[in-house]
């Protein structure tokens, strides 16, 4: 309607019941980090731009053109997450976990925001499930990491997610294949902020969705066949664990990931259902972040998962993860006695576990059966005058139709029995 309020462009927002789905999976994700050990952690949803902008890089287009950055009132720089890798570490360092034992496992959860051109699967607010492991360099915590993320996807009912595979090196290798890149590069026909990016990160060249770049790029040197032995080893190491948890992957040699502190162990789940937004989740290793930020040297790996994304993958595969009722016993209170009694006899339903609801006063019965069928209730608690009278109240399966009297006194009893509490 003209003049009323509505949501800024590119905000992903979700009601009931797609709303119930989303903290379902979300839940889901919790209950696997906690089945490993992973901690819960909250944590900022601002923070000093140069954090982003050391620990992500400059170069990127996350921070050279997607961050959404503003002086507060006090003239500092503020810049609304964009990823959560840099605030977890940040904030690991600043309260000093790393030094309570390591690694440090943590996860979270939220909203991060980019300013992208608003699409299917793009939003400018979005939400992720982020993981990582800190102080740890064995092979084994990737795979462990990997592992996560997948049997997540598995119990959700994913059957077409791929996982992508593939080591960036690290400070030892990397610089002779940036070297090799860079003058494989210069070679081509590139736009001038290409040629700049060539001079600044050239991996990030091979990450380009454009056909006429990606054409040209077709035949650059893979940083695989650069490795050293140290990160062939980590490499190989990381896939033979993979493989012994049942976790399929793809070897994908041109594999970059758009942010800079990525080293050796990275990946990423693509479904192919999502055209050209299909990344629906990636990670990988930052061994050289914490140094970056001014901390001290602890290897690190971890992920980003997409809420909104896989919810798009479930939707395309048309699947529908199991969501807990909102409502299984709706009380329906005929007059003002039996509405008293019923709200008394909701609350009690609610301290024993069981989601309940009622109909309010002045709905006649046939309304109120109404409202108790759209609740999804599996039975109605029927009440009136005469039932005050004698003690008791009509209990319905809303399925059946069946109806039965029973003991107001054994209520909830009788629910709990019949709900399997």
């Amino acid at each position: 309607m003209s003049g009323s309020f509505q949501a800024p462009k590119g905000v992903s927002e979700y009601l009931p019941p797609r709303a119930e789905v989303l903290r379902a999976i979300r839940d889901a994700f919790a209950e696997q980090a906690r089945l490993a050990g992973y901690g819960y952690v909250e944590l900022a949803v601002f923070e000093d731009t140069q954090l982003f902008k050391r620990g992500v890089g400059e170069s990127t287009d996350v921070v050279s053109k997607e961050m959404y950055t503003f002086s507060d009132r006090g003239g500092r720089s503020i810049t609304l997450r964009p990823e959560f890798t840099a605030g977890v570490l940040r904030a690991v360092l600043e309260h000093g976990l790393h030094k309570q034992g390591l690694p440090v496992k943590v996860w979270t959860t939220g909203p991060a925001f980019r300013a992208e051109r608003p699409q299917q699967g793009r939003y400018r607010q979005f939400y992720q499930l982020d993981l990582e492991a800190i102080g740890s360099e064995e092979p084994g915590i990737d795979a462990e990491t990997i592992a996560i993320a997948w049997q997540w996807y598995r119990d959700l009912g994913l059957t077409q997610v791929r996982l992508l595979l593939n080591s960036l090196g690290c400070r030892e290798c990397r610089p002779a294949y940036r070297a090799r890149l860079q003058e494989f590069l210069r070679g081509l026909d590139l736009d001038e902020a290409t040629r700049q990016r060539v001079e600044i990160n050239p991996l990030r060249v091979l990450d380009d969705k454009r056909p006429e770049v990606k054409a040209q790029v077709a035949d650059a040197p893979l940083m695989a066949d650069h490795l050293c032995a140290a990160c062939k080893a980590h490499h190989d190491k990381v896939r033979e664990l993979l493989a012994e948890l049942g976790v399929e992957w793809t070897d994908e040699p041109r594999l970059v990931r758009g942010l800079d502190y990525y080293t050796r162990t990275t990946y990423e789940f693509d479904h192919p259902l999502l055209g050209a937004q299909s990344g629906i989740g990636g990670g990988g290793r930052y061994d050289g972040l914490a140094e970056t930020i001014g901390g001290p040297s602890l290897p690190g790996i971890g992920f980003g998962l997409g809420l909104d994304r896989t919810m798009l993958a479930l939707e395309a595969e048309g699947v529908t993860p199991a969501v807990p009722p909102l409502c299984e016993v709706y009380a329906v209170p005929l007059g003002e006695p039996a509405e008293r009694r019923m709200f008394t006899l909701v609350a009690e339903l609610r301290r024993a576990g069981i989601a309940a609801d009622m109909a309010r006063a002045g709905k006649s019965l046939k309304n109120a059966m109404k409202s108790a069928d759209r609740s999804g209730a599996a039975y109605a608690v029927i009440c009136g005058e005469r039932d005050i009278a004698a003690g008791s109240a009509q209990l319905k399966d809303l399925a059946s139709g069946d109806q039965v009297a029973v003991p107001l006194a054994d209520i909830t009893a009788t629910l709990k029995e019949r709900l399997a509490r």
